[in-house]
């Protein structure tokens, strides 16, 4: 099938597959006479598995890691899971810092009047380089 229809298929944009196959993410696609890349079921299975993963936050290499452990049938479960339990590790790093910044945003706004003035309490300490919790 052609880019547009794999992507159509796998919900990715044909740019993204593209960009994955450039990254050998993927196995490369049959090239037609035409010149035109050909997908198959395979490389189906592929794209939507990395989809998938990118939707629970992996990265790319964390991608290309997961797919190396779907392609080896000698695989080890314990393998993929340490995988997972790392990117939990790093998911909770993220929501901890996301925590801190929303604190500090919520600080900087109930410092600012939100009227029609122009002087700004926000902008100033964005120009300063310090939040509420700074003084």
């Amino acid at each position: 099938m052609n880019i547009s229809k794999a992507a159509q298929a796998t919900g990715l944009t044909a740019k993204t597959i593209r960009y994955y196959e450039s990254l050998e993410l993927i196995s490369p696609a049959h090239r037609l006479d035409n010149g035109y890349r050909d997908y198959n079921e395979s490389h189906l299975r592929e794209l939507s598995f990395i989809s998938h993963a990118r939707e629970l936050g992996f990265t790319l290499k964390e991608c290309s890691d997961l797919l190396g452990l779907y392609n080896d049938r000698h695989r080890k479960s314990a393998d993929v899971k340490s995988l997972a339990l790392q990117k939990i590790v790093d998911v909770e790093e993220k929501i901890s810092q996301l925590q801190v910044i929303r604190k500090s945003l919520k600080q900087l706004t109930q410092c600012c009047h939100g009227d029609d003035r122009p002087d700004c309490p926000i902008i100033d300490r964005l120009v300063e380089g310090k939040d509420a919790d700074s003084e």
